[in-house]
């Protein structure tokens, strides 16, 4: 277990917690095939939590089409997110993960379209929807 995390469960938990699909892009990092998610042309009111402890991450009012084939938002809650530098796959990239628990949500890029100049990219596996 990470102790800087709030939300602590040991990877056996999170395993019998989540799905194959869930555990492999929460825990592992890994990344979803574009333009399949559930929440990529998902635009209803609403917040969107994290799929692994259910934190709210983003409010609808941050999602913005954006053709990348992810949900993409233009900022996040504050305080929702941790940001940390990634080299892998030969890139330089800053990877988003859930600021309670540690699960990978995907990476944030500075080509956004709006006044945040901020595009969040986002696994649909990585949340939930809730419209309360």
């Amino acid at each position: 277990m990470n102790n800087k995390y709030p939300f602590q469960k040991t990877e056996e938990e999170w395993k019998n917690q989540l799905s194959e699909e869930e555990y492999r892009i929460l825990r592992q990092k890994g990344t979803e095939y574009p333009h399949t998610g559930k929440y990529n042309l998902h635009f209803e009111n609403g917040t969107y939590n994290c799929k692994a402890c259910n934190t709210p991450l983003f409010k609808s009012d941050q999602k913005f089409e954006s053709g990348c084939g992810w949900p993409s938002f233009d900022d996040a809650i504050e305080s929702a997110i941790e940001y940390k530098r990634d080299t892998t796959h030969g890139m330089l990239r800053t990877e988003i993960l859930c600021a309670n628990c540690g699960s990978h949500l995907g990476h944030v890029f500075d080509d956004g379209p709006t006044s945040t100049g901020l595009r969040y990219c986002v696994n649909s596996v990585s949340i939930d929807f809730d419209n309360h």
